[in-house]
């Protein structure tokens, strides 16, 4: 093999990896390199042959207890050499002892069980067309975020404050709604726009109807009735109700864990990213 060398990537090369990713029809959303890299700078790879990526990889540590693996990608005409695999060893030590997660096709479940992943639970990506709606309910801002990493940390069991700060900021292609009851914020949904429609996540809320309110909500904010939603299979209702609403079920992952996963509450009804988890 021609040169190999491993590295961590800037943020210009995160942005080729999205655009990677979109060669490989994952419909990324337009903005989506500035959040992901708040996350965690440190969390990005690349491999490269004669001083040329080839292949990347995202390690996140959201926090000192929880990592995200994703963005596992490899130019086609550098597949089945290995480098892949030599990436996803660099990158991995980055999680340290940190319990870490991803979100991958179920026909590399087994791939990854030897690396020590479980799994814990299924998500499952549901396309349809919401019906364009005045927009009511607010929109968030900078004073709001204290409640939503509440909000936020309570639903997916991480805290993950940098990407989350990032994520509800609203700027022209990503918005998030909010849904109050008297003074308090009980729920809220951020979308996104991507290189096909828009996709609505994290949707927090009390049950599935509110739920739907709420990604009705975000779509309006973007003007957008195409609407790409990942559900997990702890919000079963939440799915039962977009089917009933005309979504089809396009694919599923695996969401597995390498150490102990953390703890979904009752008001996840859909996750923000399948990179980030």
């Amino acid at each position: 093999m021609s040169d190999l060398s491993c590295r961590t990537a800037t943020l210009p090369e995160v942005v080729q990896m999205l655009d990677w990713a979109a060669e490989e029809g994952w419909n990324p959303g337009i903005d989506d390199a500035a959040a992901f890299y708040a996350a965690d700078p440190e969390g990005f790879f690349v491999a490269e042959v004669d001083g040329q990526p080839v292949a990347a990889i995202s390690v996140v540590n959201h926090s000192d207890a929880h990592a995200f693996l994703g963005l596992y990608l490899c130019r086609p005409a550098f597949r089945d050499q290995g480098i892949g695999f030599a990436l996803w060893q660099h990158a991995i030590a980055h999680a340290g002892t940190r319990p870490l997660g991803l979100d991958g096709v179920p026909a590399q479940e087994a791939n990854y069980a030897k690396s020590g992943f479980a799994l814990v639970d299924r998500t499952r990506r549901l396309t349809g067309t919401l019906p364009l709606q005045a927009l009511t309910l607010p929109l968030s801002s900078p004073e709001d975020f204290p409640a939503l990493a509440r909000l936020d940390w309570a639903a997916t069991g991480v805290c993950r404050q940098r990407f989350l700060r990032v994520w509800v900021d609203n700027i022209a292609t990503r918005k998030t709604v909010l849904l109050r009851e008297a003074a308090e914020i009980t729920g809220f949904a951020t979308a996104r726009r991507c290189r096909e429609g828009v996709k609505i996540g994290p949707i927090v809320a009390p049950d599935a109807m509110a739920a739907l309110h709420l990604a009705g909500q975000a779509a309006a904010a973007l003007a957008e009735p195409l609407t790409i939603i990942d559900v997990p299979d702890g919000s079963a209702a939440f799915g039962a109700v977009l089917r009933r609403n005309g979504f089809v079920e396009g694919f599923g992952t695996a969401r597995m864990y390498r150490g102990a996963a953390p703890q979904n509450g009752d008001t996840l009804h859909a996750v923000a990213t399948l990179e980030l988890g």
